[in-house]
Order: C-alpha cells, then sequence, then structure tokens
C-alpha cells in the first residue's frame, strides 16, 4: 500500500481538482481530504455518508447555575473574557485551560469534553472516502487530520487497497505536516506566479524535513510561460522532477460547476497529461 499527497504550499492552484482526477484514474485506491479547515473534495466526489463520528478535542467550561455564587473570581481569572456579566461561558471564546474552575470557591465549574468536530467514512463512485469538517473557531485541525489517516490506512489494510491518495491542505502549518509524515510521495501542484514558486519552494523544504520524496506539477502554466520556465529551471536544480504541465482550460471551472471530475466531464481536456501525471506518479 502507497500513500500520496498532493500539497500545493498556497491555497487556489488547483489542487482538489487534480487530487480527484488522479483519485479517478487509480485504481483499488482509499481517497482522504485532509483539508479539515475548508474541505471541498466532497463537492466533486459527492459521498454517502455510512459513518459519522465526533471528533473530541480539549476541554469547554461550564458554570453550573445552582451551584455558583457568583462570586466573581472566574470572571476576574479568565483571561480570555469568555464568562460574561450572567457567569455563562460562550464556549467560542473559552480556551479550556481550566483556571476558572481552580479559583471557583463553590466547585460550580465543570470542565467538559469539547466536540471539535466530525469526520466520516463514505461510499462514492470512486470508492471509499475518509473526509471530516472542523468546528468554527476550532483548533487542533493537525489532530483531525492524523484521526482521519489512520482510518484510512485500516480501511486500506481491510480492503487490501494499494494506493491512499489525500488531498492535502494548502500552506505548510500543522495540517500540512500532519498530512505529510509517513507517506510515501509527495506531489507539489504550483502555478506559474512569483508567490506560486515562493510557497512551492518552502512546501519542498517541509517535505524534505521528513524524507518525503516529492515531484511537481505546473497548473495553467501556459498563463505565464517565463514563470513557468523559472519554476522548472529551479526544479531542475532542485532535484525535484517535473512530471506534467496542465494547460488552462475552461472545461476545468465547467466540470466544477457540474460536480464532476474533469476527465468525467471532458475526456479530452488535460486527460493525457493528467494520464501522464499519474503514470509518473506510480513510477
Amino acid at each position: 500500500m502507497k500513500q500520496i499527497v498532493i500539497i500545493s504550499g498556497k491555497g487556489g492552484t488547483g489542487k482538489t481538482v487534480i487530487t480527484g482526477a488522479l483519485a479517478a484514474l487509480a485504481e483499488n485506491k482509499i481517497m482522504v481530504d485532509c483539508d479539515v479547515d475548508a474541505a471541498d473534495l466532497h463537492l466533486l466526489l459527492q459521498p454517502k455518508i455510512r459513518q459519522r463520528h465526533e471528533f473530541i478535542c480539549g476541554k469547554t467550561a461550564v458554570i453550573d447555575p445552582g451551584a455558583c455564587t457568583k462570586c466573581g473570581q472566574c470572571l476576574a481569572a479568565c483571561r480570555f473574557q469568555a464568562i460574561n456579566g450572567k457567569y455563562i461561558v460562550d464556549p467560542i471564546d473559552c480556551e479550556g485551560c481550566g483556571l476558572c474552575a481552580r479559583v471557583c470557591s463553590s466547585d460550580a465549574v465543570k470542565l467538559v469534553d469539547n466536540k471539535a468536530g466530525e469526520w466520516f467514512i463514505s461510499d462514492t463512485r470512486f470508492g471509499p472516502f475518509v473526509h471530516a469538517k472542523l468546528g468554527i473557531a476550532e483548533e487542533n485541525s493537525g489532530k483531525l487530520v492524523s484521526r482521519i489517516r489512520q482510518a484510512a490506512r485500516d480501511i486500506a489494510k481491510q480492503r487490501g487497497s494499494d494506493y491512499i491518495i489525500i488531498d492535502g491542505p494548502p500552506g505548510i502549518g500543522c495540517p500540512v505536516i500532519a498530512s505529510l509524515t509517513g507517506v510515501d510521495l509527495a506531489l507539489i501542484v504550483t502555478e506559474p506566479t512569483t508567490s506560486g514558486l515562493h510557497d512551492a519552494k518552502r512546501i519542498m523544504d517541509v517535505a524534505r524535513h521528513f524524507n518525503v520524496p516529492v515531484k511537481l506539477a505546473v497548473n495553467k502554466y501556459d498563463l505565464n510561460p517565463e514563470m513557468t520556465d523559472e519554476i522548472e529551471n529551479y526544479c531542475k536544480k532542485a532535484d525535484v522532477p517535473v512530471v506534467g504541465k496542465i494547460a488552462f482550460d475552461r472545461r476545468f471551472v465547467e466540470a466544477m460547476v457540474a460536480g464532476k471530475m474533469i476527465i468525467e466531464y471532458d475526456a479530452q481536456a488535460a486527460g493525457e497529461e493528467l494520464s501522464g501525471i499519474w503514470q509518473a506518479l506510480k513510477d
């Protein structure tokens, strides 16, 4: 079983569209959307949820109004201003530090488990799909990414799957690191812009830190041929294979509006390029 993560270093490069196309081309695979902060691969896969699980992370303070004497100690101690004048805790502002419970002389404050999101195991027309949704203003997205990756590995072992195709989050933060660790290969999708190259360099460094082999694809390369050449020259010096260049095509947008993979919507639209990228990843 091989794990392949598609990452971008920055948002808006077309990573999820390419991930979906590669997942459609791959056989005997599990798909995972690790962009739990702003998941969107499900818009293309249109999953049917089979299992729904709560993601519990951290604690939230709750004040028992029957036991509360309104002494004001918790109100004075809270540095996050999560407790209002009616001695009600705002769960969004509460950081779960527990100081209010420690200073409460009437033992009216309790710390309860915080539901930070949900994760799902679903069926799609292309196979099993594991995805998640982080709650509003919640943190610890890296832990949620690790949780759904473990679920995907368990399913892959049970089914004898050959591949786990991972749609990684943009950037270089905690959820990206959680998506990268332990994979067999990372495909960086970039665009022919200065910021695209800058952020591609950063994610290359992160991948190298975790000893993950890297390949790169340039999306919409023909919009700026000079910048595409600069990206290719940098990759040559950095010993990063460029496995594909995809031209700008309005049919990609039309496919997304239709809720379909590009190779479903129109097999002629970048079909040869995407097939070549998938073959290079397999090789």
